[in-house]
């Protein structure tokens, strides 16, 4: 069987068509549907083509977990900035949060959302009427259903109410595609369906050249996390906080107090979280797969950290942490938010660059009269050793889901559900100790240990595309959201409650006249 990490069904652009492109004849030369979907390898190829959506890229493509959530998401956020080396508009608006509904990259994550969920619904229509071996079509069916799952909770959390499409649409006109928005509600209550389903049909491993594809841990990992996220603003149904706990423990392995029989555990380097070299290893859950110098199938985001102009590195300096005051230092950052004894801030970020043209280092100082020596940090976790004086395409996996958040997503669950219990205790601990940090303070309230957990969530999952998500749902200690006043304390004082949903994307609003925009956005 081929491995679902590199293969390419269809070009992207031509995954991403119009409405009305959906219309155009094809060439006769062109193979049909109905023509195609007929062996075991079409069914793979189909399900394969789902994976696409994670991982693919290019100079001119961008896709969720191969930049675009950078680009699209997380400089909207406290913790990063574009950098110099970012000059399109659109990104820089965002960053801002001065975005419209005719916002680029905003249209590109909801499209290419929409793309996937395509093709997940293609392959469940069509896979069950091929006659092929039913151990593997149950588990090509669970595959789809778990990627259906995972991009249609990205889209719920980030666009609130969405179109919900669960079938292959092939109409003869373009009113045909037009759909109106589902509620939240429904949308999760099929994201939980898909994710159960899985579950039941994913194996727990899988042998190479298979390594990555979901597996059932993962299908209940994810679930774990969309009832901590349900718990959470907006939807605020605490009962789902120990749905939360249940579902985590039955990922979490023996000794950390779960049934899972999955061997997840926490690597002891927390560098071999990301290096290529380790890829896949017991830490990652799920994580979008990627290769160097293949077919655009290199993570694109290493060369976007480095400084730009250092002799035999491929920098751009496209992405930066965001500084802002705390308060005489006008240059805090969230470097600054690590404890220098916190081993995971020199894994996080580097401070220089050495040339392998000249072995010189380069470094960009700060003007900061309240630092002795202060200078810039720049992100590291995608670094790969191998590509970087090459190609911008490194070989660095991106993790969707690993280990540490599941521990995290158990602490802090099982906090609001329980209070600071022992089990909560635990599991932060876990994390914690990894990072070379003590356990953490006993006796502590539900509130002081909620902010506990949300620091680590934030240093422990910096720049892995989780963090916006958080500032969505996460609460003061009056149980209060606490979104606009954490981009306040980061300078972004324009930050309001409709910044929590992304503005639908205009076009598709002018191609469906089913679609309401959200409010606040023209």
């Amino acid at each position: 069987m081929k491995n679902i990490k590199y293969i390419l069904l269809l070009p992207l652009a031509l995954a991403l068509t119009s409405c009305e492109e959906f219309l155009k004849e094809e060439p006769e030369s062109f193979l049909s549907e109905d023509q195609y979907y007929k062996t075991q390898n079409d069914a793979i190829n189909a399900v394969n083509s789902v994976y696409f959506f994670l991982n693919s890229g290019g100079n001119n493509i961008q896709t969720p977990y191969n930049t675009l959530f950078n680009t699209g998401m997380n400089m909207a956020g406290d913790d990063e900035d574009p950098g110099p080396g970012a000059t399109n508009a659109d990104v820089r608006s965002l960053s801002v949060l001065a975005h419209s509904s005719g916002n680029l990259r905003i249209y590109e994550i909801w499209q290419q959302h929409y793309a996937a969920i395509k093709k997940a619904n293609v392959a469940l229509e069509k896979i069950p009427a091929i006659e092929f071996d039913n151990t593997l079509k149950s588990r090509l069916i669970g595959e789809s259903k778990f990627l259906r799952a995972l991009y249609y909770f990205n889209l719920v959390r980030l666009y609130g109410d969405v179109p919900l499409i669960t079938e292959y649409q092939k109409f003869v006109d373009a009113a045909g595609y037009e759909v109106a928005k589902s509620p939240s509600s429904e949308v999760y209550a099929q994201i939980e369906k898909d994710l159960t389903e899985a579950a039941l049909a994913l194996p727990a491993t899988y042998a190479s050249p298979d390594a990555g594809r979901a597996t059932a841990g993962a299908a209940k990992a994810l679930l774990a996390k969309v009832y901590l996220t349900k718990a959470s603003y907006p939807l605020n149904i605490a009962a789902h906080y120990k749905d939360a706990v249940a579902k985590a423990e039955e990922a979490l392995s023996a000794t950390d107090g779960g049934t899972g029989t999955y061997n997840y555990d926490l690597v002891t380097n927390y560098a071999e979280v990301f290096l290529p070299a380790f890829k896949n290893n017991r830490e990652h859950i799920f994580s979008a797969q990627f290769k160097s110098n293949s077919l655009n199938q290199g993570n694109n985001e290493y060369s976007r950290a480095i400084l730009s102009g250092v002799p035999g590195l491929n920098g751009n300096y496209a992405h930066m942490v965001r500084f802002y005051t705390v308060g005489s230092d006008k240059f805090f950052s969230i470097y600054k938010l690590f404890k220098p004894t916190d081993k995971r801030r020199d894994v996080t970020f580097v401070r220089s660059f050495t040339s392998p043209a000249n072995g010189r280092k380069y470094a960009l100082p700060i003007a900061n009269a309240t630092v002795s020596g202060d200078s810039t940090p720049f992100w590291n976790k995608w670094v790969d050793p191998a590509s970087s004086t090459v190609t911008n395409q490194a070989a660095t996996n991106v993790p969707i889901l690993r280990y540490a958040e599941l521990l995290l997503i158990h602490a802090e669950a099982e906090n609001e559900a329980n209070g600071p219990t022992a089990k909560a205790y635990k599991s932060l601990n876990r994390v914690r100790n990894r990072a070379g940090l003590p356990n953490l303070t006993t006796g502590l309230s539900k509130e002081q240990f909620r902010d506990s957990v949300y620091l680590d969530r934030r240093l422990e999952l910096t720049y892995e595309y989780q963090r916006w998500f958080d500032l969505i749902r996460q609460k003061d200690a009056n149980g209060k959201p606490s979104f606009v006043a954490n981009l306040h304390k980061v300078g972004k004082t324009n930050a309001a409650d409709k910044h929590r949903l992304y503005p639908i994307p205009q076009s598709e609003i002018d191609n469906n006249k089913l679609l309401v925009q959200n409010p606040g956005f023209e």
